[in-house]
């Protein structure tokens, strides 16, 4: 809306006056004049100043805002203004931190010791009184510069997203080795050691037949589920028990009514009848 229109709207078509411009809107209602009893604390304004993360910080910043060559710095000057906004922190009741005092009383020190006279020879032998505080200005310059520049990378999560794919879920499957002849008599030898813990000096003769036993160990098998290969064989029947099982194992492998099945290299081998 232009300023012609708002004039306009302003004037009331049966009296033909312009009326006031309104100073606020308050619950709805144009005010056009000041409130009598208006009253406003001291505390009400606030004036909120620059940020600065400490006294070389703020040094730096009236060093920068008037163009000053770091390496001549007039103290006197520079002394005046840290001082005014000083008093400025205190003024708005800020809690001043104590190293801002002791830059105070440095820079007073620099001050006072630029302006006694001294001869020639005295000022050839001394330093500047600035040197320190110079050098100290050219190091917090140098950190900050290169603060602002690690700040302006860009940042995983700030500046760059990093996209994230759920990967399929894999199905490993096992490959299990092949039983060697070797392993398979390494395994026989160890029944028949554990077969002559129960030798006896009886003799007995029974008979066993290969074709009963296969008939046993199929019917052991029969669940579906992995039998230990040495579980087969029973102690308590000697040597002979143990040539017939193994006789009948043999059998049905070659058969293709079971299969052997190891783990890994000289792990335990297991049994197990085949699918039909």
């Amino acid at each position: 809306m232009s300023q012609s229109d708002t004039t306009e709207s302003l004037v009331d078509p049966q009296a033909g006056a312009q009326q006031e411009l309104p100073l606020v809107l308050v619950y709805g209602q144009a005010l056009t004049e000041m409130p009598v009893d208006l009253y406003i604390p001291p505390d009400a304004l606030e004036v909120f100043l620059e940020a600065f993360e400490g006294p070389l910080d703020l040094l730096l910043y009236l060093i920068r805002k008037q163009n000053i060559d770091i390496l001549d710095i007039p103290v006197a000057e520079i002394t005046r203004q840290y001082m005014g906004y000083v008093e400025l922190m205190k003024s708005v009741r800020l809690e001043l931190a104590a190293e801002y005092l002791v830059m105070a009383a440095m820079l007073a020190e620099i001050k006072s010791r630029m302006l006694l006279p001294r001869s020639a020879e005295v000022e050839a032998e001394e330093d500047d009184p600035r040197a320190e505080l110079i050098r100290r200005l050219q190091e917090y310059e140098r950190f900050k510069a290169a603060a602002e520049g690690i700040d302006a990378l860009s940042r995983v999560g700030r500046d760059v997203i990093v996209p994230r794919l759920e990967a399929p879920q894999a199905k490993v499957r096992k490959l299990l080795p092949d039983v060697s002849l070797e392993e398979l008599l390494v395994s026989m030898a160890e029944v028949l050691r554990r077969g002559d813990l129960f030798e006896s000096h009886q003799v007995s003769r029974e008979a066993l037949s290969t074709r009963e036993r296969m008939s046993e160990v199929l019917e052991r098998l029969k669940g579906g589920g992995f039998v230990p290969f040495v579980e087969l064989f029973t102690a308590e029947e000697g040597k002979l028990g143990v040539v017939v099982t193994f006789m009948a194992i043999l059998e049905l492998v070659k058969e293709s009514l079971i299969e052997l099945v190891q783990n890994e290299p000289f792990a335990a081998i297991h049994v197990r009848a085949r699918a039909e």
